[in-house]
């Protein structure tokens, strides 16, 4: 199985629109199972297509480019967190070609109203793989130091919503580097999460944001923020940082993260 993570900067991108085509290309090539988009917007003065997703939805162009390219499996999940930027709804998405089972969204921050920024919700979607049921979270958390929002509330919320007897992967991007100790990082490790990172056979520096970047104005740190963790322990052959200059060309201020696993 071969996973994704991305925190797409939606909408924020110079050269937008050939991005997409870009990612949409990458996803072909890759042939990723499961993907999880964080920072999906769409305009809240945009016509809706359909249920919640409006015309510029960013991972229905996604979908869109993905079709033009020959590529029909693939369905997403999308939900708003808040509004951003006074303009958009953000959100987060799970995409899969693989037979979805369930889908569902939930508020792990201590607000709920979505005109304010922190305002954190899950996307989550369970899917049959080889008739085994995983689930697959897509995350967007806040800081450590935020006593307004606690990124400890968040993620109790989050993992209460983990099934002991499922295997799960939550991935995204927790805002907190796993460079740093006795922060958000360790405490996610300290609930029982495992970081695929850690376990894989092969792997790199995981360095997902160089510098400043939005949330993050006065760093200068390499620092991994974007991370898939796992319930139960599972075979990673590989974790690579993508979208990066490297491996695959820049398409938002974080870099990705994909996976291999054998399940």
């Amino acid at each position: 199985m071969r996973l994704l993570t991305l925190n797409c900067h939606s909408w924020q991108e110079e050269n937008q629109l050939e991005k997409i085509k870009y990612i949409a290309s990458v996803i072909k090539e890759n042939n990723y199972d499961v993907i999880a988009l964080q920072e999906v917007s769409q305009l809240v003065s945009e016509d809706i297509v359909y249920s919640n997703i409006k015309k510029d939805n960013f991972a229905l162009l996604i979908n869109k480019e993905l079709k033009k390219l020959g590529i029909n499996e693939y369905e997403f999940f999308w939900d708003m967190s808040h509004i951003g930027y006074d303009v958009y709804e953000e959100g987060l998405c799970v995409m899969t070609k693989l037979p979805i089972k369930e889908n569902k969204s939930f508020y792990i921050s201590k607000g709920e109203d979505i005109k304010y920024w922190k305002t954190r919700k899950i996307t989550k979607i369970k899917i049959d793989y080889n008739g085994k049921d995983i689930s697959f979270y897509s995350c967007h958390l806040g800081w450590w130091t935020d006593e307004e929002e606690p990124f400890v509330y968040q993620f109790d919320n989050l993992i209460e919503d983990v099934q002991k007897e499922e295997l799960a992967f939550i991935m995204g991007d927790f805002n907190n580097s796993a460079t740093i100790r006795k922060e958000g990082y360790d405490y996610m490790l300290e609930k029982g999460m495992i970081d695929t990172y850690n376990i894989a056979k092969d792997k790199d520096s995981g360095v997902t944001v160089k510098g400043k970047i939005a949330g993050w104005d006065k760093n200068k740190e390499d620092l991994r923020l974007d991370i898939m963790l796992a319930n139960k322990e599972v075979d990673v052959l590989f974790s690579k940082v993508i979208f990066n200059g490297k491996n695959k060309e820049v398409v938002s201020d974080h870099f990705g993260v994909e996976v291999q696993i054998n399940i």
